[in-house]
């Protein structure tokens, strides 16, 4: 981070002083990723000076690691000509992207300058719905005849490497492009010359639709450890691959999505710097479920209302009321967490609803076993002075309020594991479901169980 700073302060001095030879030659040595993060606190004229100084390849793979909206608001910047320039020697997939979110009326003007090969592939990727494995893709792939051998294979890639995203990966095609294999870089160098592609390639190869969802695409990268997964339509028609770095990409945005919504934050919930997202976003994204999560508290207030003649009676209950809150919440969150993630990476489904709960009902009677036990040390130790009723002895207190929080240990773990999985038999986003809400039923739920039992047992 600290030669990052340094390194924005040197280019800052010499765009100042308007001595792009030296800039040029520092950023000649600098990887595009650094680049990108040393000028993001720039205005966008100033980025477009900084890019140029470097070569059009160059500049548009460090104009593709800018950050989305810093992206957008350079190009519109751009004159025609320069955006032209820009999106012709973008690749494909990051080329899309921009298309998408710049003003239509400025995406009129440059689509007619673009070449006809750049356009129908803006068009054709455009057109896959948002969100989905063909909106994410590159069709910048190798393919390979299964006729040829091994020798000749290996000549075409090093003729078109310089076009393609990667090469390490070809797919084997036949006549009408129907994806049937996969040959390796190190498959085609390890061959004999004149093996055939079709004696070396790997016939089950791992792929995605376009219609597929992408965080679905990326986990199958992830979990097949895939430098780039191919992507075929309905008709098992190769039309493009998702590259490893893409599917990273995804995972960070389900990832801040999924913890947003964890939280209840609304919005759209792109992967925006916090400083550069302004005052009022932040606020809409919050306001709505901040409400909501005051209203339903008020119900704890009338638990304890009703509940009012028992703690007048005892007043060491309201001493460990927060325990019992932070103690229920902490427990539902964590059974909500490792539930959401399960279902997030596929491993559970609704059908596992059974199983799942009989897991986390083990699990919580343990958990609140070692938690009743010390609780009841805590009251008998800690408040040995407290004043209590006549006839009401100190350990009886300690027994049910250690046993109240037993309870609320294994009524939050539960609740924190259904919660997300009657969202997805719903279809809805168990993180929605899961969030700070559960805090509140949780609450809720407590304060019954606590004042409930003590009342109970120790019949006031």
């Amino acid at each position: 981070m600290e030669t990052s700073k340094i390194l924005s302060q040197e280019i800052q001095t010499l765009l100042e002083t308007k001595q792009t030879d030296q800039l040029g030659q520092l950023l000649g040595t600098s990887h595009p990723a650094t680049i990108a993060e040393t000028i993001s606190g720039l205005t966008p004229e100033q980025i477009w000076q900084v890019l140029g100084v470097v070569g059009d390849e160059q500049r548009a793979e460090v104009f593709s690691h800018l950050d989305a909206d810093l992206q957008s608001a350079t190009a519109l910047s751009l004159s025609r000509a320069q955006l032209v320039g820009l999106l012709t020697h973008m690749s494909p997939d990051d080329r899309v992207d921009l298309f998408k979110r710049i003003p239509e009326e400025q995406a009129e003007s440059v689509l007619p300058a673009l070449a006809q090969a750049e356009r129908e592939d803006i068009r054709k990727l455009a057109a896959y719905p948002e969100g989905s494995a063909g909106s994410i893709m590159t069709s910048e792939y190798a393919t390979l005849p299964v006729q040829i051998s091994a020798g000749e294979a290996i000549a075409k890639l090093r003729r078109e490497a310089p076009d393609k995203e990667t090469i390490y990966y070809s797919y084997v095609v036949d006549e009408g492009r129907h994806l049937i294999g996969l040959v390796t870089l190190k498959d085609l160098i390890l061959a004999r010359p004149e093996m055939t592609v079709e004696q070396i390639m790997q016939r089950e190869v791992i792929q995605a639709t376009v219609l597929e969802d992408q965080e679905e695409a990326a986990r199958k990268i992830s979990r097949y450890d895939l430098l780039a997964l191919p992507v075929v339509n309905e008709k098992g028609v190769l039309v493009g691959i998702v590259t490893y770095d893409d599917a990273m990409d995804v995972l960070n945005q389900e990832h801040t999505e999924d913890m947003e919504k964890f939280m209840a934050i609304a919005g759209k919930h792109e992967e925006y710097p916090y400083l550069r997202t302004p005052v009022w976003l932040h606020f809409r994204n919050r306001v709505v479920w901040i409400i909501v999560l005051a209203a339903l508290g008020l119900i704890s207030g009338f638990v304890i209302r009703s509940f009012e003649a028992t703690l007048v009676n005892l007043l060491i209950l309201a001493t460990y009321m927060p325990m019992l809150a932070d103690t229920g919440g902490n427990a539902g969150s964590q059974s909500a967490t490792v539930v959401i993630r399960a279902l997030a990476l596929g491993q559970i489904s609704t059908k596992d609803t059974l199983r799942i709960l009989w897991k986390e009902l083990r699990i919580s009677t343990l958990l609140s076993a070692v938690l009743g036990v010390l609780t009841f040390g805590r009251v008998v130790l800690l408040t040995s002075g407290a004043e209590l009723p006549v006839g009401m002895t100190l350990l009886a207190v300690g027994l049910a309020i250690s046993l109240a929080l037993a309870l609320q240990v294994i009524s939050a773990a539960v609740v924190g594991a259904v919660l997300p999985m009657v969202a997805s038999w719903f279809k809805a986003d168990p993180a929605v479901v899961a969030s700070p809400a559960l805090t509140t039923v949780v609450d809720i739920t407590g304060l019954l169980i606590y004042f409930s039992t003590v009342k109970l047992l120790l019949r006031i």
